[in-house]
C-alpha cells in the first residue's frame, strides 16, 4: 500500500553505545561488538514502527474537524489508560483473594479511590470529552462503562448512570469501533501519531484490529466515485 510501510529502527539504547565491527578467521561472518556486551552478535534487534501517511484533507472544515478530535482525544486518553491500570490492579488482587466477602470489601475499597479520584477531573469534561473517554474505556478495557459499573457495582446502578448520562447525549454503552466508525478510526490514528511522538504513553489497546489494515480500508472508502 503507497500510503504505509513498516520501518526498522535502533534500539534508542544502541544509538550510544561503541559499535565495533570485526572479522572472525575462521569464518566470512561480520560480527558487532557492542561495549557492555561480551557476545558477539551477527545482528542488531531492532524494533518495528508504523510509519504513518501525511494527512490530507478535503477542505479547511475537515481540518478543523480533526483538530478538534485531536485536541479532546489527547486530553482524555490519560483517563482511560488509567482506569484500565486501576482495573487490571483490582483483577489480579480479587483474585489472590480466596474469601468472597474480602474480594467484597476491597472492590468497594477500590471503587471508592477510583470516584474520587476521576470525579473531580471528570466533571469539567464537555459532552464530547466525555463521550469519547467512554469509547476509549472501551478500546482499554474490551468492555463498555456500562459492563464495568454493572460488574463492579449492580445493573440496575449501570442502568441509572447510562440514563444520567443520556441527558447529556452521552451512552455508557458506546463501544470503539474503528472498523465501522470514520471518528473512532480517526481516533486511533490521533493515538497512532502521538504514541510515535512520545506525547501520550501508549498502552495496548484490548481490542483485536490492525491500524493499517484499518487505514486502507478508510482511504479505500474516500476514493471511492
Amino acid at each position: 500500500m503507497k500510503y504505509f510501510f513498516y520501518f526498522l529502527y535502533l534500539i534508542p539504547g544502541l544509538l550510544f553505545a561503541q559499535v565495533d565491527t570485526v572479522e572472525q578467521d575462521s569464518t566470512d561472518v561480520m560480527y558487532i561488538i557492542i561495549e557492555g556486551d561480551s557476545i558477539p552478535q551477527t545482528a542488531i534487534n531492532l524494533n518495528e514502527i508504523t510509519l504513518l501517511h501525511k494527512l490530507k484533507f478535503d477542505s479547511n472544515e475537515d481540518r478543523r474537524r480533526y483538530l478538534i478530535l485531536r485536541r479532546k482525544t489527547i486530553k482524555v486518553y490519560p483517563y482511560a489508560k488509567l482506569a484500565a491500570e486501576r482495573l487490571e490492579a483490582l483483577n489480579e488482587r480479587i483474585e489472590s483473594m480466596e474469601r468472597k466477602s474480602d474480594k467484597k470489601k476491597y472492590t468497594k475499597i477500590i471503587q471508592k479511590y477510583i470516584e474520587e479520584e476521576f470525579s473531580e477531573e471528570l466533571k469539567k469534561l464537555t459532552r464530547t470529552e466525555g463521550q469519547i473517554l467512554v469509547k476509549l474505556i472501551h478500546r482499554q478495557t474490551g468492555k463498555t462503562t456500562f459492563d464495568l459499573i454493572k460488574d463492579l457495582r449492580s445493573g440496575w446502578r449501570a442502568f441509572w448512570f447510562n440514563n444520567t448520562a443520556r441527558l447529556f447525549d452521552i451512552s455508557l454503552k458506546e463501544e470503539f469501533d474503528p472498523l465501522n466508525n470514520k471518528e473512532d478510526y480517526l481516533i486511533e490514528d490521533i493515538l497512532q501519531r502521538n504514541f510515535q511522538s512520545g506525547r501520550l504513553e501508549e498502552q495496548q489497546s484490548a481490542l483485536n484490529f490492525d491500524f493499517l489494515e484499518l487505514t486502507e480500508k478508510w482511504m479505500n472508502e474516500k476514493n471511492k466515485p
